[in-house]
């Protein structure tokens, strides 16, 4: 897991000088670019016969090492394209592929792997990404791209601090609370439900004494709720979106609640089937309010930061996950992660219910205009956003 992990979040750190000031085709486009190198050459290899474990792992961390910019890209264009009321419908569009892509994938590829071998299976992934890259040069009109780029370099212009940093994005986040927040929450939040991964299993196996495909039940139900809970997304573009944040924490926590208290599985599956309903609408929003609240310019840096950040808190509260179910036991952990997940979100309530008079705000080029408590953007915000996806607002 850390070897797709960690190139991640230090191509964040290392490539910002030269990746941070590009649109979000341009990004994506790269991503996908790498990907499709690095696992294709998996294959190669494997035929050539010098593939051996150290080059494997090897190639599958250069594959992931633009993951945090591709997945910047792809928001930051929707942020280019259109117009800022569409934002949460399709970053949830997206997430719907995502979680799609996760359901259907694995009994695809087991069927492959069967009936071609791994290493074709690998081959097809990375065939995949080849198209998607040829997607973003083709799909995207040439001209939008390049007024997307003429309206980031006058940004840039005008604010010499919006130029490409290696830590430029930390730096925008760190200087607006709302941003640091955000970033907080979400890092707790994906934490907190890391141990979740060693906990369950065991909780399966020892606690109800149960098989592997109850155990495939939970993770069936957990998937289906938040397919469908993508679905309902953008049903919630109306609603205030730190406030729906603080909600959507609190809500899972609380339907996390029976595995840790050892309800029946009659009780607990249909509750966790409610946990990823809830779960799926948390990225997008997160999501939404960074787009809200930075301008198309530090977009791709900010975004960026928020994944490699995010990305390492899972595998982190994984890691947490390992002795406190030894000391613990299965049940109290998923019971403790469960009541401090609803804690947080609690806490994130209280805090959104506040007034925010004398936060900080970003200045200059990169901020699009002024936001309300809520994290909406308020009229003057719109108007850069209309101007870059003048084409699609229209």
């Amino acid at each position: 897991m850390l070897s797709t992990t960690l190139p991640g979040a230090a191509g964040t750190l290392l490539l910002g000088r030269w990746l941070g000031g590009r649109s979000g085709a341009q990004l994506a486009g790269w991503d996908a670019t790498v990907r499709a190198v690095a696992l294709g050459a998996i294959p190669v290899a494997h035929l050539a016969g010098v593939l051996d474990v150290g080059l494997y792992v090897a190639l599958l961390a250069v594959s992931s090492l633009l993951h945090p910019w591709g997945s910047a890209g792809r928001f930051t264009l929707v942020a280019e394209l259109l117009p800022q009321r569409h934002h949460l419908a399709a970053n949830a569009l997206l997430g719907v592929f995502g979680q799609a892509a996760t359901i259907v994938g694995p009994p695809l590829a087991g069927l492959l792997i069967a009936w071609v071998g791994a290493v074709w299976v690998i081959a097809v992934d990375a065939a995949s990404f080849a198209v998607l890259a040829v997607s973003y040069r083709l799909v995207v009109p040439a001209v939008r791209r390049a007024g997307t780029v003429r309206h980031e370099d006058e940004g840039r212009h005008e604010n010499p601090t919006a130029g490409p940093s290696r830590t430029s994005g930390f730096r925008i986040i760190a200087r607006d609370r709302s941003l640091l927040g955000l970033l907080s929450l979400s890092f707790a939040f994906f934490f907190l439900f890391g141990p979740f991964y060693v906990a369950m299993p065991v909780y399966v196996t020892d606690d109800l004494h149960a098989s592997a495909a109850t155990l495939a039940a939970y993770y069936t139900a957990f998937g289906v709720g938040s397919l469908l809970g993508g679905l309902l997304t953008g049903h919630l573009r109306g609603w205030p979106l730190r406030t729906t944040l603080a909600g959507i924490v609190a809500l899972f926590g609380a339907a996390l609640l029976p595995l840790g208290l050892g309800a029946p599985v009659v009780l607990s599956l249909p509750a966790f089937a409610l946990a990823g309903l809830v779960w799926a609408p948390y990225q997008p929003t997160a999501t939404a309010l960074f787009q809200r609240r930075a301008g198309t310019v530090d977009l791709p840096r900010v975004l960026s930061t928020n994944g490699a950040v995010t990305v390492l808190a899972v595998p982190l509260g994984t890691m947490l996950g390992g002795p406190a179910t030894t000391l613990l036991g299965a049940r109290p952990t998923l019971l403790a992660c469960a009541v401090a997940i609803l804690a947080l979100g609690l806490v994130a309530a209280t805090a959104a219910a506040r007034p925010r008079a004398g936060s900080a705000r970003p200045t200059g080029p990169q901020a699009t205009g002024p936001h309300d408590q809520q994290g909406r953007a308020s009229a003057p915000e719109r108007r850069p956003d209309r101007r870059v996806g003048a084409a699609d607002a229209g």
